[in-house]
């Protein structure tokens, strides 16, 4: 039988799927952190920006919940997206494991995981493919999005 949060995680990968980032923030506290391989270090109310953010841009977005679990206070799920990558118009398949911790039916921390040297030679071609295994690239992939955000944020209504 599932349980709030294991329903909270098919909530927040539903409103991914439809693109509704607005509904995806409301399942973070109002301190929430998240950390993935591209933005890494978010927090309060730059989590739920970022799916903003990542939403409206998407054009062909597909988001498969693949499995998935969770107890009063941790959870987990594995999940693929399917998209083009905006900035270079290439196709993306990248594959998901995420860990959560809940508190007071919200996701307070939220970590991705992914392989980005996979997901660099899918959105970024061959810089992706030659450098997507360095440190060089990810910062300045890291960088990029973080300024991508920080204009989105700016730019957007206060919520």
């Amino acid at each position: 039988m599932p349980n709030a949060n294991d329903e909270l995680i098919q909530r927040f990968y539903a409103a991914f799927d439809r693109k509704d980032g607005d509904a995806m923030a409301a399942c973070y506290t109002p301190d929430a952190r998240f950390d993935d391989p591209v933005f890494p270090g978010l927090s309060g109310s730059e989590p739920g920006d970022m799916w903003r953010m990542l939403t409206a841009r998407a054009t062909d977005l597909k988001v498969e919940l693949r499995e998935h679990e969770a107890d009063e206070t941790t959870g987990s799920a594995h999940w693929i997206a399917t998209y083009t990558f905006t900035q270079t118009g290439r196709p993306v398949v990248n594959d998901v494991r995420a860990t959560f911790r809940f508190r007071d039916g919200l996701i307070a921390e939220h970590r991705d995981d992914f392989d980005f040297h996979k997901w660099s030679k899918q959105a970024l071609g061959t810089p992706g493919l030659l450098l997507g295994w360095t440190p060089i690239l990810r910062n300045a992939t890291r960088k990029r999005a973080r300024a991508g955000l920080d204009e989105f944020s700016s730019a957007a209504p206060a919520t």
